[in-house]
């Protein structure tokens, strides 16, 4: 789900959104909350994982040259 933030500062780079909703995700899964591991662990254990694919499909697509016409995958 996408967040949507007013008072925060536009970051030039490509997939910021996706990538700052995937930060917020595993910040705040139990995962990192109750059993103190970090977020790369939990992101290799599957927490977020159809944000995870959804940054992964935004990243891909600035490499592929049909996106010139079709826009970049994801927010």
């Amino acid at each position: 789900m996408p967040k949507y933030y007013e008072d925060k500062e536009e970051d030039g780079r490509a997939c910021s959104g996706v990538r700052e909703d995937l930060r917020q995700c595993l910040l705040e899964s139990p995962c990192v909350l109750r059993e103190n591991k970090s977020p790369k662990q939990c992101l290799r254990e599957g927490h977020c994982m159809s944000l995870q694919v959804t940054f992964f499909a935004c990243k891909r697509s600035m490499l592929d040259t049909r996106a010139r016409f079709r826009g970049r995958k994801g927010y």
